[in-house]
């Protein structure tokens, strides 16, 4: 939990002026991995873990930005942003005023500091959570306006140009359009989305960050991208009209096996089936049924696995403890891959045990303490009032 009071008393100390507080949450995907930017569903939801973005106007066209999770600042003149690619966390920042500008957002500048407690590369989107926090915060101390799937689109552009990774949209669009108590399961082509109650009963999300992170996950996220794309162009020369995996059924992709390679055959049978999956997983969540749900979710890892290949031994030795555990109904992977967190769903009466068991096994396996705790779901994007 950030203590906003430390903040403020930081920002007042380094700037000697008082902030106004925004707020965006990072997100655990439910289920529906790699399926955004393949123009098909997603099912995430918001946590109550985030970024803090304390900010105060000033009269030039400066953005000293402070971020205290690296003790780093950056500055940024507003006439003259940079191209980003620095692989830096101030690409982020930079790419999200400069979206905003881009799309008539007359910015002003400003004083910042950031504080997040999202697991940094933990595949719970600790960037969207920074971008959309300091989108809404910019947008606001200029007196500006912007609709939520705006500032979600600036926040996808941010990371394609100045960061190099070709996301969907997934991240932003949970961090700004969540809901307590709901997932949103979001149709990733046509930006609709719809409220899914969490009926989960006597079951809780429980997230597992295995403080394993891969360096070649990046690079392996883009390469995916252009696996998908491979299978769709080679699959549109026999099934005319498709623009991406979203389209395609698996009966038609089984059918039509023979013109791609088997690499590019799992690529897509994760995708298309992972598509299935998540819708399945929306209608048990409403009618729920929780025994549908957890199987979902332990089918959809080992479609990650093994298909997709984005697992690693970690993430995979976490899965398979949690489903030996008494009232682990269902795990996988959650976020891009290679490493960061695990989400499960675990019966109440048994998170004690779940937690302490699951932690002692990956130790003894790992010599790494895993972070284990209860995913609490929140609201979307906002001011926060004290």
């Amino acid at each position: 939990m950030i203590d906003l009071v430390d903040l403020i008393a930081k920002f007042r100390k380094r700037y000697d002026k008082n902030p106004r507080l925004f707020r965006a949450p990072g997100r655990v995907n439910l289920i529906g991995e790699h399926t955004d930017y393949n123009d098909g569903f997603v099912l995430p939801m918001a946590i109550h873990q985030g970024t803090v973005a304390a900010i105060a106007a000033r009269p030039d066209r400066m953005l000293q930005i402070w971020s205290l999770n690296f003790e780093d600042s950056i500055s940024i003149n507003l006439d003259q942003v940079g191209k980003g690619n620095s692989r830096k966390w101030g690409d982020y920042a930079e790419g999200i005023a400069s979206s905003l500008m881009s799309r008539g957002i007359s910015l002003t500048g400003a004083d910042i500091a950031l504080k997040s407690d999202v697991s940094i590369g933990g595949g719970l989107s600790s960037s969207a959570a920074l971008e959309m926090a300091l989108g809404i915060a910019l947008v606001s101390v200029s007196d500006q306006a912007i609709d939520p799937l705006s500032l979600a689109l600036a926040g996808q552009e941010a990371e394609h140009k100045h960061v190099g990774i070709h996301c969907g949209i997934m991240d932003q669009f949970a961090s700004v359009h969540a809901v307590k108590d709901h997932a949103v399961l979001l149709d990733c082509r046509s930006l609709t989305a719809n409220l899914i109650p969490l009926n989960l009963g006597n079951y809780q999300i429980i997230v597992c960050d295995s403080r394993v992170r891969h360096s070649l996950a990046s690079s392996e996220y883009n390469k995916r991208c252009r696996d998908c794309e491979k299978g769709v162009k080679k699959l549109g020369e026999v099934l005319p009209g498709i623009k991406a995996l979203r389209d395609i059924s698996l009966s038609e992709l089984e059918d039509n096996r023979s013109l791609l390679s088997e690499s590019i055959y799992r690529r897509c049978r994760h995708v298309v089936s992972e598509n299935e999956r998540t819708q399945q997983a929306a209608e048990a969540l409403i009618a729920g049924d929780v025994a549908l749900m957890g199987q979902l979710m332990s089918v959809s890892h080992q479609s990650l696995r093994t298909d997709y290949e984005v697992s690693c031994r970690e993430l995979d030795l976490l899965v398979d403890s949690a489903l030996a555990q008494p009232g682990g109904l269902g795990a996988r992977m959650t976020g891009g891959g290679f490493g960061g967190c695990t989400v499960n769903l675990v019966e109440r009466r048994e998170v004690s045990s779940f937690k302490k068991n699951v932690s002692g096994e990956y130790q003894a396996r790992t010599k790494i303490a895993p972070e284990i705790f209860a995913a609490e779901s929140g609201d979307g994007a906002g001011e926060i009032h004290l």
